[in-house]
């Protein structure tokens, strides 16, 4: 006598879900399961591929064929998935969590315009809280029920009428086979459209659902995980301070502030037509702050662009992929500099993980903190005190405060400004982008602009005060780590395979301001930055850049990618400014 479990297993076995093998049985066969579920996944959960097919134009012949084509070729690689699952007895679960990514993806892609790669994967990876909580819509409810509510009912209604272990193996591989027939018959019939269609359109290949998601955490786990049991590498042994330091009367105070998904092209002081920077247009007038206008990201997400920000190899090098060296970092720590963190993120991607490091909202800043989220200012408060609690023997030599902006994160773009500093109304207030007007969405994002440059206005002012006191020899470098798309060309947020991506997503601003002793200390040239400014750089000038700056000496440093040497005093002795061009990196 058989006992009957829920859900209409036939024993205690989560996995098995087999059907009591009786003349009267009812449950489902698993041909049916499988074929049922392929067709589903190839066609509803496929929405997003198919509208942006449609949308290419060409006749409606050759739409028709490209989508036929594609999708007999998804439908053949799902049964042969699915029958993989049957015979390992695992369909119902690992079945239902594919229909649940299915209908997640959709939504994004429908939503935001984005494509499931192994970055975008890493970055949903590493999301926290408070960013799953700004991508939350109700839009989403009923995108996930579209797509994944009949499969998931098919699949649980009734068990399935599996047959022996060794007969319905056999089964599901002829299953597997007759899967990877369908791909290889679709394949051959349609290859030359497909095959021009992947050529020209290769973000097509990142909307296959869910076998973009299976593909990503494939390769994320090929590629990353090596490298995160792996100890890294060690970067400037070497590393000791310069001359600079021998008979100083005033240590270097220096913070890098990076920024979170501001564009060039709404920058004010990049041209654009709003004054969203209208601070930092003031310091510029002062002559002491530059803007470099033709800067590159590494990335067009904060997992791979932050360390690689950092790192000492270039894009081209391997800088954007899962580190495996120590970062610029590490190497001013090891020259004995001191070395501080200070986060508004999700976290500093593993940059911080061996220096001093601590969160905005390690405590609640009255006007500044609100539900475990703070504005940019909150980083400032308390600043002191963090800056005196480190290494007093380091900090005699000299300091270096990364501050880790909000910045202009979205989709919640209005939560990155307070009221009283918006001055671009009315504003976009839902996640839904798509939703809100397209002036109201800009507004929503020149005003997290506009707060960027109160941060920085304020962050200078600290640094001047500093610098007027005597204490230190003061400079502020602030870059973004990558942009945004605020509906161009249907694409919303950032995260685009970096060769697909639109200059929105990829082209930065970056500012430097460096106080009268830091520029005598230096013997850096303003004039010459200002004329060198225009000169195209990226992310990979930035490791150099610093290690430069704070004359840190070490083979690790390479001059040629260092954005401020050509203004420095010793290439000015050699070489007027006019012929010092900066170099541009091997990534742009």
């Amino acid at each position: 006598m058989q006992l009957t479990m829920p859900f209409g297993l036939s024993r205690p076995d989560f996995f098995l879900q087999t059907a009591p093998r009786s003349p009267a049985a009812t449950g489902t066969r698993p041909l049916v399961a499988v074929w049922g579920l392929a067709l589903w996944l190839a066609s509803v959960g496929n929405l997003p591929l198919w509208q942006r097919i449609h949308a290419l134009g060409g006749t409606p012949g050759q739409r028709l064929g490209l989508m036929l084509g594609l999708g007999l070729l998804l439908t053949g690689a799902l049964v042969a998935l699915l029958s993989l699952l049957m015979a390992a007895r695992m369909f119902r679960p690992v079945a239902s969590a594919l229909v649940l990514v299915a209908a997640f993806n959709t939504h994004f892609m429908w939503q935001y315009g984005v494509v499931i790669d192994p970055t975008m994967l890493a970055n949903v990876l590493h999301t926290d809280v408070h960013e799953v909580r700004d991508l939350l819509s109700w839009a989403m409810p009923g995108t996930v029920l579209l797509v994944a509510g009949v499969p998931l009912w098919a699949i649980w209604r009734r068990p399935l009428t599996l047959r022996a272990p060794l007969a319905q193996t056999g089964r599901s591989l002829a299953g597997v086979l007759t899967g990877l027939v369908l791909v290889v018959l679709s394949a051959l019939l349609s290859y030359q459209g497909l095959a021009s269609l992947m050529r020209n359109h290769k973000d097509l290949r990142y909307m296959a659902n869910p076998l973009n998601t299976l593909y990503a955490g494939g390769r994320l786990a090929v590629d990353q995980l090596p490298r995160q049991v792996s100890a890294l590498q060690p970067v400037g042994r070497d590393a000791e301070l310069g001359a600079s330091y021998a008979q100083q009367t005033r240590p270097p105070l220096i913070v890098l502030v990076i920024g979170e998904t501001a564009r060039a092209q709404n920058f004010g002081l990049d041209g654009y037509a709003r004054n969203t920077t209208p601070a930092l247009a003031r310091w510029q007038a002062r002559g002491n702050l530059v803007n470099f206008s033709e800067v590159q990201s590494c990335g067009t997400n904060t997992q791979v662009s932050v360390p690689c920000l950092f790192s000492p190899l270039t894009r081209a090098q391997g800088g954007n992929k899962t580190p495996e060296h120590e970062n610029l970092l590490d190497v001013l720590q090891r020259a004995g500099l001191a070395v501080l963190w200070v986060d508004n993120q999700a976290g500093c991607k593993g940059v911080c993980d061996r220096v001093p490091n601590a969160r905005a909202n390690d405590h609640d800043v009255p006007g500044l903190c609100k539900d475990g989220e703070c504005l940019d200012e909150a980083m400032l408060d308390g600043l002191d005190q963090r800056i005196a609690a480190l290494d007093p023997v380091r900090r005699a030599r000299g300091v270096v405060v990364v501050m880790h902006q909000m910045g202009s994160h979205g989709p919640a773009y209005a939560r990155r400004a307070p009221d009283n500093r918006k001055p671009f109304l009315p504003e976009c207030r839902s996640v839904t982008l798509s939703d809100c007007p397209p002036a109201e969405l800009v507004n929503a994002y020149d005003n997290s602009i506009a707060y960027t440059d109160h941060f920085l206005d304020q962050t200078l002012q600290w640094l001047q005060a500093r610098a007027e006191r005597g204490s230190e020899d003061t400079g502020l470098i602030y870059v973004s780590d990558h942009g945004e798309s605020l509906g161009e060309n249907g694409l919303y947020l950032h995260g685009v395979p970096y060769a697909l991506a639109p200059t929105q997503q990829t082209h930065v601003p970056m500012v430097s301001w460096f106080s009268p002793g830091l520029q005598q200390r230096t013997g850096l040239s303003m004039n010459c930055l200002r004329s060198q400014a225009s000169a195209p750089i990226s992310h990979d000038h930035f490791f150099h850049s610093v290690l430069g700056l704070m004359d840190v000496q070490t083979r690790a440093y390479q001059p040629a990618l260092d954005a401020l040497m050509p203004c420095s005093a010793a290439a000015q002795a050699k070489t007027p400014a006019s012929e010092q061009p900066v170099t541009r990196s091997p990534a742009v």
